[in-house]
């Protein structure tokens, strides 16, 4: 039995949440659940206009989807999202050149279906966390050229400039991603303002640290507030095995 909870804080600094957060572990459409963080960018309130209104676009796609497959279904809703942006965006000079990230799962009996654009992120935490998504950021291609590694690529300046998003493009390249999940494993998914706040170690003891799942995620956000809190951060935990674990 799945057990979820998400949370988007303002963070410190930011007058705006840009950010926005959708999970539901009922069906829509053909999915059996449905989890999406996205993190918006553009001026005044065209990053999250971009952020909610991708969002939204998507889990309507998916509710009215005649597709089976959770990929296709992910992808034509994530593609959908895309244009749609991008007209809104030029209908009202406000909104143009918004975009937003997005992460989208969907849990299939052991299998998780992931699709990514952007540099939000999706984990997979246990006795240890690996990042399933790649970020589609500047600094992630330096760090696999070669040209810096890991450490310094979490002060880089240019560590906010990423490389694909939704509204960015007329078309848009989206990772998929699938894995086979295990008793114990505990998702993950956030923004930016969650993993430049934080190291993934110290996100993997936070998750350890505490047996439920609100104080997980409220723990989450209160440390990277205390480590600075530069920008919103979302986080929407999921406990795919949340009673086998209790029962061990």
């Amino acid at each position: 039995m799945l057990k979820t909870f998400s949370v988007s804080d303002i963070g410190k600094i930011r007058q705006l949440n840009q950010d926005y957060v959708f999970s539901t572990e009922r069906s829509i459409g053909n999915l059996p659940n449905v989890f999406i963080v996205a993190d918006g960018m553009g001026g005044h309130n065209a990053g999250d206009y971009a952020s909610k209104f991708t969002v939204q676009t998507m889990v309507e796609e998916i509710e009215h989807s005649g597709e089976t497959d959770p990929i296709r279904i992910l992808d034509m809703a994530i593609k959908t999202a895309n244009s749609t942006l991008r007209e809104k965006a030029s209908e009202e000079e406000a909104l143009f050149g918004m975009g937003t990230t997005v992460v989208a799962a969907t849990f299939v009996g052991n299998r998780l279906e992931v699709a990514n654009v952007g540099d939000s992120r999706l984990y997979v935490v246990n006795d240890t966390i690996k990042q399933v998504t790649r970020d589609h950021s500047l600094v992630e291609e330096m760090v696999r050229m070669g040209g810096i590694d890991r450490k310094a690529a979490r002060n880089h300046p240019d560590k906010n400039i990423i490389t694909r998003a939704i509204g960015a493009q007329d078309t848009v390249k989206i990772d998929y991603f699938s894995v086979e999940l295990e008793p114990g494993d505990v998702i993950l998914m956030c923004t930016d303002g969650l993993t430049n706040m934080l190291e993934d170690e110290e996100i993997r003891m936070i998750l350890s640290g505490q047996r439920d799942i609100v104080e997980k995620a409220e723990g989450l956000v209160r440390a990277a507030n205390n480590n600075g809190g530069k920008d919103n951060i979302s986080v929407i935990i999921i406990e795919p095995f949340a009673d086998e674990v209790k029962n061990d």
